[in-house]
């Protein structure tokens, strides 16, 4: 049988990049991807499967309602019309065209207007929101984010993502803090985040998370927070949530991802330090590399390997090596961050021990041209 790769000329991949949308992010388990089936197989009456599941959903992680969205991406948006056009049907309708003066200014620490992909700020005006800057690009004080408020404020956004700057940046629950003593709610965009009840418990009233990065289940977004804040999420569907509805077969994917997700035991940051010692050891091993042990930037427990080529020894720079990588008979990925500086980082969370071997076997190929 001609295989997915064979029969549509695709490169096979390794993904040491870690759960990256540009790479398909993560692949569920077995028991998701046949809920994912048996939905895709059955009726359903949609309104009906989106407020049954959310409450299902809801009950598991005790908190007061929940709602499946097609991604993160599409709950940031949705959230933020949420907050804005709140039960009335007329700014749902023509969120981007009604005349009514109402709130839409959405405040973001400037250090937290970041590019995951794609803007954040283009998806808080997809949203209908006017974005407005707090604080510095390497500094957010609660006295610089309450600056910001005005009449005109709808809600404060915060981000926790590697992505944002981390130094000198106030807490989600600081934030949560400064919007709830001017009656505002705090949206907190947590999509890779592993803790699914953390900033719901520090004071958020929406918090939106990525169905398939830490959760691992098919393509989707998951917005959980206070009952009228998700009930307004819900009524996106009818305005700008249309264009980016969810299947069936992924609300039921997720469903039973996030059930088994709660229930699974999780690697820990020293069971993988414990597999990449030895990745680490060949890749010392190799002229113009050095390699050791770094943490997750974010402060999740994932401990990665980070990878520094020494550019004048093998005369080529980072970028030719990450090229010619990717450009083998297996494509292979890596955090790419800080490659301007020489220096990469391998998450292993996706990858295992004879792909380990694959990926020192190739550095050592592209590196001394053997």
């Amino acid at each position: 049988m001609t295989s997915l790769y064979e029969k549509y000329q695709l490169r096979q991949v390794i993904n040491a990049a870690g759960r990256m949308t540009a790479l398909g992010v993560s692949t569920p388990r077995p028991d998701v991807i046949e809920q994912v089936t048996t939905g895709l197989h059955h009726y359903f009456e949609m309104d009906d499967l989106i407020n049954k599941t959310g409450v299902y959903i809801a009950n598991l992680l005790g908190v007061e309602n929940a709602v499946i969205v097609s991604c993160a991406s599409a709950g940031i948006a949705q959230s933020v019309a949420a907050v804005i056009t709140k039960d009335d049907n007329d700014l749902v309708f023509n969120l981007h065209n009604s005349g009514k003066s109402i709130p839409r200014d959405i405040i973001i620490a400037k250090g937290h207007n970041v590019n995951f992909g794609a803007p954040v700020e283009t998806m808080m005006t997809l949203g209908g929101g006017r974005v407005i800057e707090a604080g510095f690009a390497n500094e957010c004080t609660p006295f610089q984010l309450a600056a910001k408020i005005t009449s005109q404020t709808a809600a404060i956004l915060y981000i926790k993502s590697h992505h944002a700057v981390q130094k000198s940046m106030l807490t989600a629950a600081q934030a949560a803090d400064i919007a709830h003593q001017h009656n505002l709610p705090l949206i907190v965009d947590a999509a890779a985040e592993e803790d699914l009840t953390l900033y719901y418990q520090q004071g958020a009233d929406l918090v939106i998370y990525s169905g398939a990065k830490a959760i691992e289940g098919p393509t989707s977004g998951l917005v959980i927070g206070r009952q009228p804040y998700v009930e307004w999420v819900k009524r996106q569907s009818h305005g700008i949530g249309r264009a980016m509805k969810i299947g069936k077969e992924g609300i039921l994917g997720l469903t039973l991802a996030i059930e088994q997700y709660l229930k699974a035991k999780k690697e820990t940051g020293t069971e993988m330090i414990a597999r990449l010692e030895p990745f680490i050891e060949k890749l010392n091993h190799i002229p113009g590399i050095s390699a050791k042990i770094v943490w997750d930037s974010a402060g999740r427990d994932i401990a990665r390997a980070e990878i520094t080529f020494d550019e004048q020894r093998i005369n080529k720079n980072t970028f030719e090596i990450l090229a010619q990588l990717r450009q083998g008979n297996i494509a292979i990925y890596f955090r790419e961050y800080k490659a301007n500086e020489g220096k990469v980082e391998a998450d292993i969370r996706s990858v295992s021990t004879q792909q380990l071997d694959t990926i020192a076997a190739e550095i050592r190929r592209v590196v001394i041209q053997e």
